[in-house]
């Protein structure tokens, strides 16, 4: 069961892209999705919230370093 967080996925999302300096390009989608939902209950069109962020986690492997890690566990957790 995934459970919900108090930080909204846009405000995640901000932060990957201030982290992460050249975004690959397999995560843009699913970074520029995540950038317009708030819980992990919502859907961007056709897709669901959960599915967005597992596949960009899917597509975050060069997202690296401490805080990158953080942010991904964070991710994790919200989707259980």
């Amino acid at each position: 069961m995934a459970t919900t967080t108090a930080r909204p996925i846009y405000e995640i999302a901000s932060e990957i892209r201030a982290a992460w300096r050249k975004v690959y390009f397999g995560a843009v989608p699913y970074l520029d999705a995540m950038s317009d939902l708030n819980k992990v209950t919502d859907s961007y069109y056709m897709d669901s919230a959960d599915s967005v962020i597992r596949y960009f986690l899917a597509n975050a492997a060069t997202f690296r370093g401490p805080r990158a890690k953080e942010i991904k566990a964070e991710l994790k957790s919200m989707i259980g």
